[in-house]
């Protein structure tokens, strides 16, 4: 995998893919029209932030580029690369418990808080992905 580098795509699984870690200085992208809704795409190398019809989806600290990116009613699932370990925080269901895999591995089960917001932290080697899933129970 590599970095987006139209910044934001969408893929033929109906996914989307976006981010590049690679920029040192911040690059934008908005009002692109996906599956009816409007997304928002700023990155570099110390953040990447997507969001959805002006709600926070994803970001990830430091910057990262994001692969087949899907949400759905019962969670996200995502490929995820960086030159280093990030922070990522999802847009999810208020107050819901999630359980949360990396790589297949089941990492344990997180609480959202009352915003909808749930944060977990992905162990990185540059050039190589990690696969994130993140499923309501």
């Amino acid at each position: 995998m590599a970095v987006v580098t139209d910044l934001f795509q969408s893929e033929e699984n109906g996914t989307v893919s976006f981010g590049d870690y690679t920029l040192g200085t911040k690059a934008k992208k908005d009002g692109i029209e996906f599956e009816g809704d409007l997304y928002k795409i700023k990155t570099y190398k110390t953040m990447t932030k997507l969001d959805k019809n002006g709600q926070l989806i994803f970001e990830s600290v430091p910057g990262s580029s994001v692969h087949g990116f899907v949400a759905t009613t019962d969670g996200v699932a995502f490929d995820v690369e960086s030159a280093e370990d990030v922070q990522i925080t999802l847009e999810v269901e208020p107050e819901k418990e999630y359980k949360v895999y990396i790589d297949n591995t089941n990492v344990g089960t997180i609480k959202a808080n009352l915003a909808g917001k749930l944060t977990i932290g992905v162990e990185l080697n540059e050039g190589r992905p990690a696969s994130v899933r993140v499923k309501k129970l």
